[in-house]
C-alpha cells in the first residue's frame, strides 16, 4: 500500500456514515491526478438467479455522470432521423449491426426500436456481456428514441445487480460538489430502494459502500437508509 493510499484510509473512521457525510469525505480521501468517478456499491439480499428477485432499471442522475456518453441507436427510416436529429452518435440498421458483429464497440449506450429487435437480438452474445443489449424494462427499447437519447444525455444511468448480488453505480466525479454529489446517490438509493422485490424475504439492503476510483471505501449506515424508505 502506498503513502497517499494510507494517507487516504487514515481520514476515514471505522465507523458507519450518513450519506451527505460520506460523499463529502471521499472527496477529502480522493487522491489520484485525474478526476476520479465515485461509485455506489451496494450489496443486496437477494438472489439474483431468481428471475422474481432480479433488481434491475434505470434512474436520471440530477447532475448527470460528469462522463461523455457515445449512443448508439439502431433505428430506420423516420426513427432513424429523430434519432440523428437528437443528437446520437451513431444511427443505422443493418451496416451498423455487421459493424458491431465483427467488435467495433467504440459506444457507451445502446438503443433500438421494437421493430429491429430481432435482428438486434442476434448481438446479445457481443452486446450482452458488456451490459449494452437494448431492453425495454430500461427504456432502451423504444419508438421515442428522442426522449431516451435525451434522458441519456441528462444522466440517465441503469442499475442491475450481479450474480454476488451487488449493485454498482457511478454517481458523479470526485470534482462534484458534494451536494450534487449526495444528490445523485439519493437517486440512485431511492430507485434501488424502491426495486425491492416482492419475494425477497430478510434484510434487503446488506452493506452500502461510496468510493472513489482509487480512494478507500466509506461505509454508509444500511439500516438508516432501510428505515428511510420502508
Amino acid at each position: 500500500m502506498g503513502k497517499k493510499m494510507k494517507a487516504a484510509m487514515a481520514k476515514v473512521e471505522p465507523r458507519f456514515y450518513n450519506l451527505k457525510e460520506a460523499v463529502g469525505l471521499v472527496k477529502q480521501a480522493a487522491y489520484a491526478k485525474f478526476d476520479e468517478s465515485v461509485d455506489l456499491a451496494l450489496r443486496l439480499g437477494v438472489d439474483p438467479k431468481r428471475a422474481d428477485q432480479m433488481v434491475r432499471g434505470t434512474s436520471v442522475l440530477p447532475h448527470g455522470t460528469g462522463k461523455k456518453v457515445r449512443v448508439l441507436v439502431f433505428a430506420k427510416g423516420e426513427k432513424e432521423q429523430e434519432a440523428r436529429a437528437a443528437g446520437a452518435d451513431y444511427v443505422g440498421a443493418d451496416e451498423l449491426m455487421e459493424k458491431v458483429k465483427g467488435g467495433w464497440m467504440d459506444f457507451d449506450q445502446a438503443i433500438a426500436t421494437p421493430d429491429l429487435m430481432g435482428a438486434v437480438g442476434k448481438l446479445g452474445k457481443v452486446l450482452g456481456p458488456r451490459g449494452l443489449m437494448p431492453n425495454p424494462k430500461t427504456g432502451t427499447v423504444t419508438f421515442e428514441v428522442g426522449k431516451a437519447i435525451a434522458e441519456i444525455r441528462k444522466g440517465r444511468v441503469e442499475y442491475k445487480v450481479e450474480k454476488a448480488g451487488i449493485v454498482q453505480v457511478s454517481v458523479g466525479k470526485v470534482s462534484f460538489d458534494e451536494q450534487r454529489l449526495y444528490e445523485n446517490a439519493h437517486a440512485i438509493l431511492e430507485a434501488v430502494m424502491k426495486a425491492k422485490p416482492a419475494s425477497c424475504k430478510g434484510r434487503y439492503l446488506k452493506s452500502a459502500t461510496v468510493s472513489s476510483t482509487m480512494g478507500p471505501g466509506v461505509h454508509l449506515d444500511a439500516v438508516a437508509i432501510i428505515k428511510q424508505w420502508s
